[in-house]
């Protein structure tokens, strides 16, 4: 087969991960009644929502047969058996937890095709715990180390803590990597007890953890005033401090920001709480304005993938054809999903690859 020229954003765009896998033995779906058709036996592996969504519909196909199901959880093992039951197909056979084996389910001299669509690390608790990384491996292909991605940050100290629960609207935030800015995000973001989320964070995290990884100094700066340039804030705090004058520093304060930040901005300007706004000096206003629009917090690390919506990392694209989603290594061999080294920002483009690297390698296996 010939290998076109293509990068991983191509994958980006159009593949992400569906949380189940499938082993397709026959080049057709047998989507007709033809009783000459050979059937169809398919092999599913991972029996979650999307997975018990999938049987579902293959259990409406004629000519489709279910040998074993396959799943680190015994109920949902149990519940999708039995769904084969109620349909009249023939009881599969059950891999659990203590049985799961890949090689011994998948008997490659009888199947015409194999999709590998298991997940990427992340949210381990569901099932997905790697294991497509180290099929894939079995067979030669290469593995982008992988890491946590869509992930919320941690920062030492208190101030984090101390907001925990708040979320900001409308704000910016910057991405310094030892003192470089590398990228901006405008939108929302949530303090919690460890440190930061919310979309923006989460949406910046992933080059967050390869700097980290990289033993690189990573600081985030947010500035809460965004739609003011430095002129216009400080024309803002000017009219502000003559309005209420005979405000204490504190007060003033609600003008510009949410309640439960107030005594962090207290503290970190430096400027006296009880201080009356009309005695604010010069260096004191100027203080306030540069904070507003830089509020930083250094990133001492990143929660684990039991936190982490996606997986960065996976199964090297450049051994997949993305028009087929086949192995440009083992013939007949497909891939789908987040068990790739793909992955994207939040915003429902990984829901948009997950369903379409499953059409596209369902519909490629079945010819």
């Amino acid at each position: 087969m010939a290998k076109d020229p293509f990068t991983r954003r191509n994958f980006i765009k159009t593949t992400a991960a569906t949380t189940i896998g499938v082993s397709l033995a026959s080049p057709t779906m047998a989507f007709h009644q033809d009783k000459h058709v050979k059937p169809v036996r398919v092999a599913v592996i991972g029996t979650g929502n999307r997975g018990t969504s999938l049987l579902r519909n293959l259990l409406a196909i004629d000519g489709v047969e279910i040998p074993a199901l396959c799943d680190l959880n015994t109920d949902r093992l149990a519940f999708a058996r039995k769904m084969c039951v109620e349909a009249g197909k023939k009881e599969p056979e059950v891999y659990s937890k203590d049985e799961y084996s890949y090689k011994e389910l998948m008997d490659w001299e009888n199947l015409d095709a194999v999709i590998i669509a298991t997940g990427g690390a992340s949210y381990p608790s569901t099932g997905s715990t790697g294991d497509g990384y180290r099929l894939a491996e079995s067979v030669g292909h290469s593995v982008i180390p992988t890491r946590p991605s869509l992930v919320p940050l941690e920062t030492p100290g208190s101030t984090a803590q101390s907001l925990q629960g708040l979320s900001l609207r409308n704000v910016s935030v910057s991405l310094l990597i030892d003192a470089k800015k590398k990228d901006a995000k405008f939108g929302e973001m949530l303090f919690t007890h460890f440190g930061l989320s919310g979309p923006i964070i989460l949406s910046l995290s992933r080059q967050i953890v390869d700097a980290l990884n990289k033993i690189k100094r990573v600081i985030i700066s947010i500035d809460l005033k965004p739609a003011l340039d430095d002129k216009k804030l400080k024309l803002r705090l000017l009219r502000d401090i003559e309005q209420h004058g005979k405000q204490r520093y504190s007060s003033l304060l609600r003008e510009l920001l949410p309640r439960k930040l107030i005594p962090v901005c207290v503290k970190l300007t430096n400027i006296d709480g009880d201080k009356l706004a009309n005695q604010i000096s010069s260096n004191e206003r100027i203080r306030l304005c540069r904070w507003l629009k830089d509020f930083r917090f250094d990133i001492s690390g990143h929660r684990s993938y039991s936190e982490a919506i996606i997986t960065a990392g996976g199964v090297c694209t450049k051994e997949v054809d993305p028009r087929t989603m086949e192995s440009r290594l083992v013939n007949g061999l497909y891939f789908a999903g987040e068990v790739l080294d793909i992955d994207a920002d939040t915003g429902g483009f990984n829901l948009q690859a997950a369903f379409s690297t499953g059409w596209l390698a369902g519909q490629s296996a079945a010819g």
